[in-house]
């Protein structure tokens, strides 16, 4: 039977959670479903025993193989690696910290199957350590019709979307190196997709807030976001995009950069004000003609960023916070 499905597992330091996200990938699945599926880690080198683990796993589980590659590359490119070894008509990167809920899996080769869509997206649930779940915000957008402009405000990550292996080949989509490098690749893959398909259905639980993450590691690394967003508007660029497309694009940059900009976990206060100033860089630099800022709170900030003023939105990034202050506080002490 060929391979309908192929999982793109990068493995690198995650011991205490490796176990759950394999075994999730084959939950429920009956043999006919198994032979459709193929599942692909990928040790980038990690330095703990996750490389020996996944021997242990295949030697155990048909359906999986290991490549342990000689040096770290990092996600985007382990990712790559285990892309260029894949046989299935999609294929689907999975997040080695993460796991699929049971029937995930079963769900998303019925509607491969019944849509053969280019592109397929799915919805996540993101999960605490504590336990505690939640919609993601752009979740609604899975609910109405899969049209590229509402698709593109789906969250940009390679895990929630299943894509045709041949979309990938034909126009060379691949991970850039670096942080972030979901960046220049998701939104890509949904522009040059033209047919998109979305299961409202969870189908993936994100965990939030793990040690070593990205997203809870302060660093200068998270300026790399500004050469991710240089490589999709190259992209854009090459490939044509209208004005549209372009629009939509600028806008969710821009909210984007907000989101990292404000977080106390990834850029130091000191460095902030700088990161402002690159945000009011690419700003000026892509902005599109007749393009207009969001409403409410989100449409002050980036007039803000666009008149590269921030002691101004330094005042009312503490203003927000010291608001939202009791709010964090309760939802805290529920969890």
């Amino acid at each position: 039977m060929d391979v309908l499905l192929t999982v793109v597992v990068p493995v690198y330091a995650v011991e205490s959670y490796l176990h759950r996200c394999l075994d999730s990938l084959r939950a429920g699945l009956t043999a006919q479903e198994n032979a459709q599926v193929e599942v692909i880690a990928v040790d980038d080198a990690s330095p703990d025993d996750c490389g020996a683990m996944l021997d242990e796993y295949a030697a155990r589980h048909d359906g999986l193989r290991v490549l342990h590659l000689p040096g770290n590359v990092g996600l985007g490119l382990a990712r790559n690696a285990g892309l260029a070894e894949a046989r299935g008509r999609y294929v689907w990167f999975v997040d080695s910290d993460d796991w699929l809920p049971e029937g995930s899996v079963r769900a998303v080769l019925e509607r491969l199957r019944e849509a053969q869509p280019r592109v397929l997206v799915v919805d996540h649930l993101r999960v605490y350590d504590d336990g505690s779940t939640k919609l993601d915000k752009s979740s609604p957008l899975l609910a109405g019709p899969a049209t590229l402009d509402r698709m593109l405000g789906v969250q940009h990550t390679a895990w929630n979307r299943i894509i045709r292996r041949e979309l990938l080949t034909e126009h060379d989509l691949k991970f850039p190196p670096g942080w972030y490098e979901d960046v220049a690749f998701s939104n890509p893959v949904l522009i040059a997709a033209g047919q998109v398909e979305a299961l409202d259905r969870v189908c993936y639980h994100y965990r939030i807030g793990r040690a070593g993450a990205i997203t809870a590691t302060p660093s200068e690394r998270h300026f790399e976001v500004f050469d991710q967003y240089e490589r999709l508007h190259e992209w854009l660029d090459d490939a044509g995009a209208g004005p549209e497309v372009r629009t939509r694009i600028f806008s969710l940059m821009i909210s984007h950069l907000l989101v990292v900009a404000g977080n106390e976990d990834r850029v130091h206060r000191s460095r902030r004000r700088e990161f402002f100033r690159r945000m009011a860089e690419l700003f000026q630099r892509y902005r599109p003609e007749g393009y207009l800022p969001p409403s409410g709170l989100a449409g002050m900030r980036h007039r803000l960023v666009a008149l590269n003023s921030y002691p101004a939105y330094a005042t009312l990034r503490a203003g927000f916070r010291l608001a939202a202050a009791p709010h964090r506080a309760r939802a805290a002490a529920v969890r």
